[in-house]
């Protein structure tokens, strides 16, 4: 069994506590599923949340953009705070007080570290690339050195965290439990559909790994 995340007083799950959890393998299995991360920094002095691709390698988290990316630069060895979410389903309740949705999350804290070494620049960038489309590293051309350069890579440790898990239909309160209103859950499920052929592809060779519709990829990837 994995080691937790580190429990701060700043990763403390304070609402419903019992929905928290610092379990590493949890973690980053819904950091596995996502595709989006919302990055928060401190930039002249104002806050900002950008959304963003990522990729995991072990225990750490790769974030990438150019090099005059305003957010990353003003991330580069300073504190972030990244969050990454999968909606899992709407609550319908029988009040409108209760409604609520179904969800996993995850927030993690820490100082985002520069990545100079170029070896570890094209493992970054190939992480990402496939933590979007496992594999996809084997047929696509590898990153050149002047892609290199123009990229910033940023490392952010999974060390300081936690997990956020709501499952379950509605939680009314006793009394409404009578009243002639539907209440139940909505799933929600991010589906992929028939992949489109490039117009400038001069043959047409297979997707690699791929059958339309693209298959969720398993949660276990790169546990």
């Amino acid at each position: 069994m994995s080691d937790p995340l580190a429990q701060t007083d700043r990763t403390k799950v304070r609402r419903i506590a019992e929905r928290g959890s610092f379990d590493r393998d949890l973690v980053n299995s819904i950091i596995d599923e996502a595709y989006l991360a919302h990055v928060g920094f401190v930039i002249d002095g104002a806050p900002k949340v950008l959304p963003m691709t990522y990729g995991r390698d072990g225990d750490v988290i790769y974030l990438h953009g150019a090099v005059g990316n305003a957010m990353l630069r003003a991330s580069t060895d300073a504190e972030v705070c990244v969050t990454i979410t999968l909606l899992d389903g709407l609550v319908m309740a029988r009040s409108a007080f209760h409604h609520s949705m179904n969800y996993r999350s995850v927030v993690l804290l820490g100082e985002a570290v520069k990545v100079d070494d170029e070896d570890e620049k094209r493992r970054a960038f190939d992480v990402i690339v496939d933590h979007v489309l496992p594999g996809r590293t084997e047929t696509a051309r590898a990153t050149n050195p002047s892609e290199l350069r123009s990229t910033l890579v940023l490392k952010l440790p999974i060390d300081e965290g936690s997990a956020k898990i709501r499952t379950g239909g509605a939680v009314d309160d006793e009394e409404d439990h009578g009243l002639p209103v539907w209440a139940g859950v909505i799933p929600l499920a991010l589906v992929a559909g028939e992949p489109e052929q490039d117009a400038l592809q001069l043959d047409v060779p297979e997707l690699a790994g791929l059958t339309p519709p693209v298959p969720a990829r398993p949660t276990s990837a790169r546990r």
